[in-house]
């Protein structure tokens, strides 16, 4: 057994995994986050009571940018007090089994290719859509990091005329619409014509999107995840359109899946698996 946790700038959620389950699962809201000592305390009283003698490793997501040889987290998104955190040396010497930290989206990727709709696969995608655009990228079943624990940020890309994390993220809904991705979805649910076009254009945006994840990294399945990807069927058609348009490969988008994660638990499952990428 493993454990997994998903460090949130909100809450901390905790799971014990067997198998391709999280069998047990904790989550603690986050409370006094200017302060690290607070913060670290939260965390460390969250997974004690699961930390048994079955339990061999303990992995982290965390919404940052993160040395993953070190273990340290580097700014993690809102919650101010963690600018350079040594986490991987905290949590080791708290509880004296191997820790593995991990960007989140890298988590998510891994959560899918070990446990999920892209078992038994090579070359994986994950993309959460939400308030930004996380994404991980897996080549030969292992995390592609880079230099500096950065790689794979496709959010960032620039695209029109800001980044595709503006026109694919809850930007696009509250900026150029004045409204949010729930709401709208609603609405086009019961059939609201102005929604529905509201997700016909999103769909040209994420259609774009796949495209320069084809061209870099021509994976074998992009896995969406993230409170956008509920919306998916909403987007879908215009999506898969705009992918294929001005695509020099076709051959290769024709072979390329493209999915929903429905486990609420994938980030859970790749964070308790990250001990299998050493």
């Amino acid at each position: 057994m493993t454990l997994g946790v998903d460090l949130g700038g909100t809450n901390i959620r905790a799971g014990v995994r067997e198998g391709d389950l999280i069998i047990r699962r904790e989550q603690v809201s986050l409370t006094n986050k200017n302060s690290l000592e607070s913060t670290i305390s939260q965390l460390i009283q969250l997974i004690k009571p699961l930390v048994t003698s079955k339990i061999k490793a303990i992995g982290v997501a965390a919404p940052s940018i993160v040395d993953n040889i070190k273990g340290i987290v580097y700014n993690v998104v809102n919650i101010p007090s963690w600018k350079e955190v040594a986490l991987k040396d905290m949590l080791e010497k708290e509880f004296d089994i191997p820790a593995r930290i991990e960007n989140d989206a890298n988590c998510f990727a891994l959560g899918e290719l070990m446990h999920g709709k892209a078992k038994g696969l090579h070359q994986v995608v994950g993309i959460t859509l939400g308030t930004g655009v996380g994404s991980g990228v897996i080549i030969n079943g292992k995390i592609v990091s880079g230099n500096n624990g950065g790689a794979g940020e496709i959010g960032y890309l620039n695209y029109l005329d800001k980044d595709f994390e503006f026109y694919c993220g809850s930007f696009f809904f509250e900026e150029m619409h004045n409204t949010s991705a729930y709401e709208v979805s609603q609405k086009a649910k019961r059939g609201n014509n102005e929604a529905v076009q509201i997700w016909k254009e999103y769909g040209v945006h994420i259609g774009n999107l796949i495209k320069s994840v084809a061209y870099a990294y021509d994976p074998e399945v992009i896995i969406f995840g993230g409170s956008i990807s509920n919306a998916f069927s909403l987007f879908e058609p215009t999506m898969k359109k705009t992918m294929y348009d001005h695509f020099h490969f076709p051959g290769s988008m024709n072979k390329l899946k493209i999915m929903q994660s429905e486990n609420p638990n994938i980030t859970l499952l790749g964070a308790s698996s990250l001990v299998n990428q050493i």
